[in-house]
């Protein structure tokens, strides 16, 4: 029977983001030839500055019926951040829905970890991000600035629904169903009355729904210090777009450097296809040099393909990335002196 050859959006965009989805797409084509049709689309801040959009205004219509998007990074010196990202990344994680950021937090082997006593076995789990409401959902405005100096008013507002906090949290406890059997809620209740209040209520409902797993709530300030005094008792982390935002980042600074960190965007029910991007970023300053760690874009796509059903290509991928390492093959993030190229050639050998 003829395999189904699935249509792929790639989506570089800027910066690192231009040297690493290549080396993805390298070894997409690696583990599983002629299944995948490439569709490149080249949106970013370049394309800002020639069009002033970051996609075109039908740029959803497009990626619509994609099986999945690749995507590198966004952001460049010369058009504001908030441009950039509500531009792009989060307009198509809002356009599709894609409420489920997956973001897993492992020490691979060979990797050296700023925690004095880090092992793998120690560091080895995955921070579910709430990611199309609350502290993000893009609710406030500016105003009185017109009246002079100093009047400038500010409001961010953040949204927390309960079918939003529901069905993050009950995808959280299908994950850990499947891992350890641990959810742990992050919050901060004591001082945000209102929404994180919602959350913790809603997060005590859904985990009255699997009395196999194994639950606690954190505030997110202890939760800091335990990601770096205990990181071998966390399983699945849950928590809302902003502290599941600066948590990742710790995690993945703590299992090495941001630029083995993967993620995925996903809409869990399938209705819009799902975004897989490194989170590392364009990193500007060491962009053209040839030396941007592709392990996190090489990750993410393992992560799309394990989402799209090829869970043994997937494996291969992880494998070949624990063996690349282990034998010492690191780019200068991670005390090496291996170039961009070096470490993909080593993956593929690897596979």
């Amino acid at each position: 029977m003829t395999e189904q050859v699935l249509r792929i959006a790639v989506i570089a965009g800027d910066g690192i983001g231009q040297e690493v989805v290549p080396e993805g797409l390298r070894v997409l084509d690696a583990v599983a030839p002629g299944r995948f049709e490439y569709h490149h689309f080249p949106w970013g801040c370049q394309y800002y500055l020639e069009t002033g959009r970051m996609m075109p205004a039908n740029g959803l219509d497009q990626l619509r019926s994609m099986d999945a998007i690749y995507f590198g990074a966004v952001g460049w010196p010369g058009v504001p951040d908030h441009v950039s990202l509500w531009g792009l990344r989060l307009a198509i994680c809002q356009g599709f829905d894609q409420y489920a950021n997956v973001r897993p937090v492992r020490l691979l082997p060979g990797v050296p970890s700023p925690l004095r006593d880090a092992t793998p076995g120690r560091m080895d789990w995955v921070v579910v991000r709430e990611n199309t409401e609350g502290e993000y959902a893009g609710i406030g405005g500016r105003n009185l600035a017109a009246r002079g100096p100093g009047s400038a008013v500010a409001i961010q507002a953040g949204l927390f629904t309960e079918e939003g906090c529901e069905r993050i949290m009950r995808y959280a406890f299908d994950m850990a169903v499947g891992r350890r059997r641990k959810v742990t809620s992050v919050t901060k209740s004591n001082a945000q009355q209102y929404g994180m209040t919602l959350w913790d209520e809603v997060f005590s409902a859904v985990a009255a729904d699997y009395p196999s797993v194994v639950t606690e709530s954190w505030l997110v300030d202890a939760m800091a210090a335990r990601f770096v005094l205990k990181p071998e008792t966390l399983d699945v982390v849950v928590a809302s777009n902003l502290f599941a935002d600066i948590l990742s980042d710790l995690g993945s600074a703590l299992a090495g450097s941001l630029g083995i960190a993967a993620s995925a965007n996903l809409d869990p029910e399938r209705r819009y296809p799902s975004m897989f991007e490194p989170v590392h970023g364009s990193a500007p300053d060491i962009a053209g040099q040839g030396i941007a760690n592709p392990i996190g874009a090489i990750w993410s796509a393992a992560l799309m393909l394990d989402h799209l059903g090829l869970t043994e290509e997937a494996a291969r991928i992880m494998n070949a990335i624990e063996t690349t390492t282990a034998q010492g093959t690191l780019t200068p993030d991670l005390g090496g002196q291996a170039a961009t190229h070096d470490v993909t050639d080593a993956v593929l050998r690897n596979i």
